[in-house]
């Protein structure tokens, strides 16, 4: 088990933010410290301080957005749209393809914030588990009858 897959723990994670009736800071602060390996490698930039108060302030959805952005510069809402009282979040990273191409990862909740969360959760699960490059590499297996031999003047 790699550090960050112990770190990350998202099955108990996600189940706390699916059972959270809302957002709180001490919530907030786990996702940050369980999911989040940028935010705390940050020096105090500009971004860093600025979801720092969005957090103070109270403004989840706000510092959930800002949080996305600092973590996962590479992904993008695709989709945030509200249903039978809960929020559907979906985020991509190609946010251009169409609905039936793109692999986004998605996340609901009654409460939008922690839809958000809940989808970095997942997108942070996912990538802590495909460690591996998308073409499988295959070892070549050396034939013991085969010996190179190099043949400069032929003719």
């Amino acid at each position: 088990m790699t550090a960050l897959r112990r770190r990350l723990d998202p099955p108990s994670l996600c189940q706390q933010l699916r059972t959270a009736p809302a957002m709180t800071r001490p919530l907030m602060v786990d996702v940050i410290d369980k999911a989040c390996r940028r935010v705390p490698s940050l020096p105090q930039s500009g971004r860093t301080t600025r979801l720092m108060r969005l957090i103070e302030a109270g403004a989840w959805t706000d510092a959930a957005l800002a949080l996305i952005e600092l973590e996962l510069p590479m992904w993008q809402v695709r989709r945030i749209a509200y249903d039978e009282g809960e929020w559907h979040c979906a985020l991509s990273r190609e946010r251009e393809l169409p609905d039936w191409l793109d692999a986004a990862v998605e996340a609901r909740h009654a409460d939008l914030a922690l839809a958000l969360l809940s989808a970095l959760v997942e997108v942070r699960a996912s990538v802590a588990e495909v460690s591996r490059p998308s073409v499988p590499t295959v070892r070549q297996a050396r034939d013991s009858l085969y010996e190179p031999i190099a043949c400069d003047n032929v003719g």
